[in-house]
């Protein structure tokens, strides 16, 4: 006989959506990791701590779902009214998150800092991995017991050894968290990468190419404002002019250079970058401009900040 009953199709799985922060202290690859996870460039990257400064939001969207991640800045005690306001970018986006990655650098030994941030662990009600990142630099025997370290206490569901910079264990983690965020509607236009304006991200990348020319104080001195943008669609190519923030006139002498040499090998540096990054010419004017104390100074913090969202 034939079987004449309608075959039942499996129920398909369920799509999630939610948020996810990545916090950790400075230099822990929150931001390799967000770019990994993305498979595109988003947040820059940099050996120096406290490289990023904002919360960085990326969004990934795929059959099983989408992932809003916050690349939050680094968590350290707070020296400057601009720390402070870096500090609570990273408590606000532990707040709001369903779910909390921890970053830690398996090469580094536990420290006063990692002990301030298990702190804050401690007020988050969401749930929580550890990510032990960077394994690609230590060996086996040292990563078991920083392992065993983290495991006392129960405060995370999961350990995952990762390698952001090969991304050894990232899948892990992913998986991880879909199992772990809620079943809904997507927060954003699946479309989406991020929701940060072009000249946001476009003076990140210059200060990216600043961090990579500058040692020694002038990084964390520095910051990047565009000043004026000018699309010229007859020549195929975007005009912009930025100005980059120091708070000395010696910082100032550093950046430009014998001859301006520097200055100008941060200009081209990041000239090619963004042609990439905006897939046209783009001629790039560079100013070094002297604002004292800028880090203090609530009227350019709030200019810095309304880039972020607005990009004006």
């Amino acid at each position: 006989m034939v079987d004449d009953e309608p075959t039942v199709e499996a129920p398909k799985p369920a799509t999630r959506y939610g948020t996810v922060a990545l916090v950790g202290r400075p230099n822990a690859g929150k931001s390799t990791l967000l770019n990994r996870l993305l498979a595109e460039k988003l947040a820059i990257v940099s050996e120096k701590p406290q490289t990023t400064r904002n919360r960085i939001v990326g969004i990934l969207t795929e059959p099983r779902g989408q992932v809003v991640f916050f690349d939050t800045p680094g968590i350290h005690r707070p020296l400057h009214r601009m720390n402070r306001l870096m500090l609570q970018e990273a408590e606000s986006a532990l707040q709001a998150a369903d779910v909390v990655c921890v970053l830690v650098d398996a090469a580094e030994a536990f420290g006063k800092g990692d002990a301030f941030m298990l702190e804050m662990m401690e007020r988050v009600q969401a749930p929580r991995l550890l990510l032990l990142n960077k394994i690609d630099l230590v060996k086996k025997s040292k990563l078991l017991p920083r392992i065993a370290q983290y495991a006392e206490g129960g405060a995370f569901e999961e350990i995952v050894p990762i390698s952001a910079a090969t991304g050894d264990g990232v899948d892990r983690v992913l998986d991880l968290l879909f199992a772990r965020l809620p079943e809904g509607q997507p927060l954003y236009d699946p479309d989406l990468l991020t929701v940060h304006p072009e000249r946001f991200l476009v003076a990140e990348r210059i200060r990216e190419k600043v961090l990579e020319q500058t040692e020694q104080e002038v990084p964390f001195a520095t910051a990047v404002l565009v000043e004026r943008w000018e699309e010229d669609e007859a020549k195929g190519m975007t005009r912009i002019w930025a100005s980059i923030l120091v708070e000395r006139e010696g910082q100032k002498k550093i950046l430009v250079g014998a001859g301006g040499q520097r200055v100008k090998e941060i200009g081209t540096a990041a000239r090619l970058d963004l042609e990439e990054f905006l897939e046209r010419k783009v001629f790039l004017q560079l100013h070094i401009r002297v604002e004292d104390r800028w880090r203090e100074n609530a009227r350019i913090l709030a200019q810095l900040e309304r880039e972020t969202i607005s990009g004006q």
